[in-house]
């Protein structure tokens, strides 16, 4: 059979023989997968003028003399000049439009999901989401007076302890909204705490790695922090002596990942967190990657004064593409003062929101967060409890320890960079370089292929790409062996399409829910499209190619 046949078959009718331990054949390749691919314009191109999906009841005599004119109560420099261009659309359409975009999703509940790594893409209990989605938590007023809230309070309080706890720290907010905003909220305390010591202003320099994520080098650059990126050596991570090197009275802290981003552990940060407070600095624990360390290592031994979880991934709340999510912030005890305000606090007998610190960096988000993300977060920790917190990390290494295995045995052209030998946590950043110099395959035609066969897109990189045509794996604690086997044999026989018909993987997918899409607007500043109404005003879509939308 050829790779042409495995192509119009979505795997080749011959699959191969069961998996180690015996994964039945039919697990493999998915036979004749083929992704929807519906004809769907955008909600905004349908329906027609006086269609309804709802037609709200006429206000009530009584209720309008007691209100009056509600738009009255708009103060005019609000009110629009002309209404909303809104699609006038019937419920069976707007309902048959949604569920086909639905059924040309690859999301992680259809799909092997293990290819992104540093997002860990687990499976997120559906009971979790009964709570969360309560009227008890969903109908909730974010101005709603203390005492009937004490529920969701407790909750907050319970749950702050327990990451203080996994972390070592003292003290927790649950404000940002993300990663991203939860470094951003550490470097913010960072300057706050130098401005307090009176060296806010000769203390300007961040040291960060580049193979930590790289909002420890942007969000400090967008507070106006000077940077100082540390490469790896052979190792995969940078030396104590470029640390040092770095080092400086102009030294504000450090922001860092670890394991970084290549799955690599440094041992020796310790040593890197004591010479950063040799000079004065503060150390900030970037923890993305914490789902390989959970009850193994804290961020309060390794000498972290600062620290951050993503509750949207590593502790199992959804996603939510992209957002929302919880960049959870950790502090040592005399840090606390600087945190975003209100914190939650309890006296024994109530729980109150703490208002008062008068230092504080003010607030990073709205309110007390993404609560819903906290409860997601906590219901899951608590099912677990302390030992299976650990169980979880270590099952994530053996997970991602079995599929290097698999796929440095097996597949040709791929390699991992920086102490191959060396065991990686829970991810491992491989190379299609070889792969790239002896078939032009690179790691973006790999990842568009391997769609054809029922998987989702997988991570290569942060940009820029010091690993070559880099790809980074993280099975996480939720896949199965077979599943991991599969995955391992999808990328294996795409590799192989890849010596043997390099055509057939330079042009995926070819069963994709949406077609390749055309890249040269984006280099043409003039055809960038940021909305709907953008692309049709550029006339970049012809009115009868819908699809192409």
């Amino acid at each position: 059979m050829s790779t042409r046949d495995i192509d119009q078959t979505g795997g080749g009718s011959g699959a191969p023989g069961a998996a180690p331990g015996g994964a039945a054949e039919n697990r493999y390749l998915r036979e004749g997968f083929h992704a929807a691919r519906w004809q769907e314009p955008v909600i905004m191109e349908q329906g027609s003028p006086g269609e309804r999906g709802v037609i709200p009841p006429p206000l009530e005599t009584g209720i309008r003399a007691a209100v009056g004119d509600p738009a009255a109560l708009i103060p005019p420099e609000l009110l629009r000049a002309t209404p909303p261009a809104l699609p006038e659309i019937a419920q069976p359409q707007v309902l048959r439009h949604f569920m086909r975009l639905s059924q040309m999703t690859m999301g992680t509940d259809v799909n092997i999901d293990l290819g992104l790594g540093t997002c860990t893409m687990k499976y997120s209990p559906k009971v979790n989401e009964f709570l969360a989605r309560s009227p008890k938590m969903a109908d909730l007023h974010p101005w709603q007076p203390e005492e009937t809230v004490q529920g969701i309070l407790e909750i907050a309080h319970r749950f702050g302890r327990m990451c203080c706890e996994i972390s070592g720290l003292d003290a927790v907010s649950f404000q940002p909204a993300s990663g991203a905003q939860g470094i951003f909220t550490n470097a913010s305390i960072i300057r706050a705490y130098h401005e307090a010591n009176g060296e806010g202003d000769t203390r300007d320099e961040i040291i960060t790695t580049i193979f930590s994520h790289p909002a420890d080098s942007a969000t400090p650059a967008v507070l106006g922090y000077k940077l100082i990126v540390l490469y790896p050596d052979e190792t995969g991570y940078p030396n104590l002596e470029q640390l040092k090197a770095a080092l400086s009275e102009r030294t504000a802290g450090l922001l860092i990942t670890n394991p970084e981003d290549t799955g690599l552990y440094n041992p020796h940060i310790k040593e890197f967190t004591d010479a950063v407070h040799a000079v004065g600095g503060l150390c900030s624990y970037d923890q993305a990657n914490l789902n390989g360390i959970m009850g193994v290592a804290r961020a309060k031994e390794a000498g972290f004064d600062l620290c951050h979880f993503n509750l949207h991934k590593t502790f199992s709340s959804p996603h939510g593409s992209m957002g929302p999510g919880c960049g959870a912030v950790m502090v040592r005890q005399d840090l606390r003062r600087f945190l975003p305000r209100p914190l939650v606090e309890s006296d024994g007998l109530r729980f109150f929101l703490d208002d008062d610190l008068p230092e504080s960096i003010g607030k990073v988000r709205s309110f007390l967060g993404n609560l819903q993300v906290v409860m997601r977060a906590y219901a899951w920790v608590m099912s677990l409890g302390a030992e299976g917190l650990r169980q979880v990390s270590e099952t994530a290494v053996i997970n991602n320890r079995y599929l290097m295995k698999r796929l440095r045995e097996e597949v040709p052209g791929l390699d991992l960079p920086y102490s191959p030998d060396t065991g990686r946590l829970d991810e491992a950043r491989f190379s299609w370089g070889r792969l790239k110099e002896e078939t032009g395959i690179g790691t973006e035609d790999v990842e568009r292929r391997i769609l054809d066969y029922g998987v989702n897109n997988y991570f290569s990189s942060h940009e820029p790409f010091v690993v070559p045509e880099p790809f980074t794996p993280e099975p996480a604690e939720s896949y199965s062996r077979a599943d991991i086997d599969e995955y391992a044999e999808i990328i294996r026989r795409v590799a192989e399409e890849a010596y043997a018909e390099p055509d057939l993987v330079a042009t995926a997918p070819h069963k994709s829910s949406a077609p390749r899409m055309d890249e040269s607007p984006l280099h043409e500043i003039d055809k960038v499209v940021t909305t709907w109404r953008v692309w049709k005003r550029l006339g970049l879509q012809s009115p009868d190619t819908p699809a192409d939308v």
